[in-house]
């Protein structure tokens, strides 16, 4: 990266998106919610496809909006920015509550591109890399809440098992969460490295010969709980449905099967939100409609370019009535 400049990012499928919203935001006074603006990226492509779309870019990490903020600037222009796009910081599933504030009743589209951005994994200082010495932070709004290191030191061994083997899907988690609580009684944990120092002397050798990095499940799984990810996403994703105009889209990329079960079955709620409580879910084409077929994924083409994209999920649909968020 070039000194001063800011950081790049290379948005995931970012021309699928630009196309799935075509039909919803090409007309003028069209208006899509970025619902997780990261560095901008989406958000630049979609101004550029859309020349009169308006778009209400939302991130719960302040310094992510002053570098998208910077970076559109540069594309565009601060006038067009300025007259283009709102920022709002905010945890995405408070769209609601931010469009109303704002002065929108509905929107043309939302999208949520999910979990850690690049630039929180690229800044050593978040501690969100086990591959990088850092103070273990995790939160994605440095403002509030607990760290990852007060989950790690204040939380029970049934706790931090629970949290390891629900959001890291980690098959040693009653080893490593024992292995925990003997390790803080001694010294508290304060850095990555120590992390990833007590998972390599726990999991044993040849399950860290196989599926990836040691530590990457238990990252993962203190990340989630330190900003309560899936909690959010239950949330975020009936708020964002019942956001749009009859015909509105929404876009939604998650990364690991914890976050695309939860788009997954919130889609086919709110595809069934009319039958009755108690009753079975039979969805109907008359209130969403899916428009991807089961869970899109990036072309080898685009993981060779951009290995982070490698794990991308993405589900849309479509809004055919009004009221069908469950």
């Amino acid at each position: 990266m070039i000194d001063g400049a800011a950081p790049i990012h290379l948005p995931v499928m970012m021309d699928r998106i630009v196309g799935l919203f075509a039909p919803a935001v090409s007309n003028e006074g069209a208006v899509l919610v970025d619902a997780t603006l990261g560095l901008g990226g989406h958000t630049a492509a979609l101004m550029s496809a859309y020349p009169q779309l308006r778009i209400v870019g939302i991130d719960r990490d302040q310094s992510a909006i002053e570098i998208a903020s910077k970076n559109l600037s540069a594309q565009f222009g601060s006038e067009a920015v300025t007259a283009r796009v709102q920022f709002v910081h905010a945890v995405y599933d408070r769209i609601g509550e931010v469009l109303a504030e704002i002065g929108y009743q509905k929107v043309d589209g939302v999208l949520l591109d999910l979990g850690v951005s690049s630039m929180q994994l690229d800044q050593a200082s978040r501690g969100f890399a086990y591959s990088k010495e850092a103070p273990l932070d995790m939160r994605m709004d440095s403002s509030t809440g607990q760290t990852a290191a007060q989950v790690l030191n204040e939380s029970s061994a049934d706790e931090l098992k629970r949290i390891l083997y629900t959001f890291g899907e980690e098959k040693f988690a009653s080893r490593i969460a024992n292995a925990i609580v003997a390790k803080r009684e001694i010294k508290p944990f304060s850095t990555t490295s120590e992390v990833v120092e007590l998972l390599y002397s726990v999991i044993p050798a040849p399950a860290r010969r196989t599926g990836g990095h040691p530590a990457k499940r238990t990252f993962q799984a203190l990340r989630i709980a330190v900003n309560q990810e899936l909690e959010i996403l239950q949330r975020a994703i009936p708020a964002a449905i019942e956001s749009l105009n009859v015909n509105g889209r929404i876009a939604v990329l998650s990364y690991h099967s914890l976050e695309d079960r939860i788009v997954k079955q919130s889609f086919i709620r709110a595809m069934g939100s009319r039958i009755p409580d108690g009753l079975p879910i039979m969805p109907g084409p008359d209130n969403l409609v899916l428009l991807t077929r089961g869970a899109e994924t990036p072309t080898d083409l685009e993981i060779a370019e951009n290995p982070r994209a490698a794990s991308a999920k993405l589900r849309a649909a479509q809004v055919l009535s009004a009221g069908v968020a469950a």
